[in-house]
């Protein structure tokens, strides 16, 4: 759906963005990620032809990036843009003629997703007068509103209760089932883990990081296991095997964090355990993309 080019972007004496190249596949939901100011706003702003890259291209669903795509794409920004003294539905019915739609078709689309957020009597409403939640969620609406094949969401949770954000997501998942391409920019790690198939991660203006999330996170398995068990373990078993990275008391047993050795498996070390001791858990701690975040952001900015 998405093809971004060797895309460079310089503010002044700031390079934003420098050399990112970027594939986001159709019909999937694509995590862009990075820690404040690390380019991605510069990035979703080359997308929308709000601004234009110094050098790179981008192509959207095959073509060369152009004006006639505007209408094909729906973008929240983490900055809301609402007019505060229009009605809602007026300002809906605006918004949606801007991306194409006919008044009549606005009218209905407006209508359909009204009832569907339960907004149905928000029309005369003005903005200046819903909570921040509320504000979002009309925000989302008139950016999905006329139908969009890309739907680019900068922090969409921001503002919303859990109940919300949690209508939200479900929202997303249900446009991405019936074919939009999301990308989703967001500071909230377990969101990524639950909504995208695919991430690119960048730091000071370069990408650093891409793939797909179950790819990267088995990437990065170490032969780390969770253990809760009760009962004595041989400290011959220690030594030979395992490094123990963790071990505490719980209320009824106890827990320990194991690193296995080269060439040591996880049924070497059931092996040695189950004779000694009544295990209760035995789970492999593979990495999250919040661990997996924090460690690339740390070692790129480091080097």
């Amino acid at each position: 759906m998405l093809s971004i080019r060797n895309i460079v972007k310089q503010y002044a004496n700031h390079r934003a963005l420098d050399d990112v190249s970027i594939e986001v596949e159709k019909g999937k939901i694509f995590g862009l990620l990075g820690p404040n100011g690390a380019g991605k706003t510069s990035l979703i702003r080359i997308i929308n032809q709000i601004t234009a890259p110094d050098a790179g291209e981008v192509y959207f669903d095959g073509e060369k990036l152009n004006p006639d795509h505007i209408g094909r794409i729906g973008y929240l920004p983490e900055e809301r843009g609402l007019y505060k003294k229009m009605e809602i539905g007026e300002q809906m019915l605006y918004l949606a003629q801007l991306k194409g739609l006919s008044r009549t078709d606005a009218i209905s689309r407006i209508k359909y997703w009204f009832e569907k957020m339960e907004m149905q009597s928000w029309w005369k409403k003005k903005v200046e007068d819903l909570s921040k939640g509320m504000q979002q969620k009309v925000q989302f609406v008139a950016t999905v509103v006329h139908n969009p094949e890309l739907i680019i969401l900068d922090e969409p949770f921001s503002g919303f209760d859990p109940v919300n954000a949690e209508i939200i997501k479900d929202e997303i998942l249900e446009l991405n089932q019936k074919g939009a391409t999301i990308i989703f920019s967001t500071h909230r790690m377990e969101s990524v883990e639950q909504l995208c198939d695919s991430i690119a991660l960048i730091n000071k203006s370069h990408k650093i990081l891409d793939g797909k999330v179950k790819d990267i996170r088995n990437s990065y398995r170490n032969n780390t296991f969770r253990v809760e068990y009760t009962g004595t373990l041989s400290a011959a078993v220690d030594n030979s095997i395992y490094d123990v990275i963790d071990d505490k008391q719980l209320e009824d047993s106890q827990q320990i964090t194991v690193k296995l050795r080269d060439g040591v498996t996880s049924n070497n070390l059931l092996s040695q355990l189950i004779p000694q001791v009544q295990i209760h858990d035995f789970t492999e701690v593979v990495p999250s993309i919040n661990d997996i975040f924090i460690q690339k952001v740390k070692t790129s900015s480091h080097e």
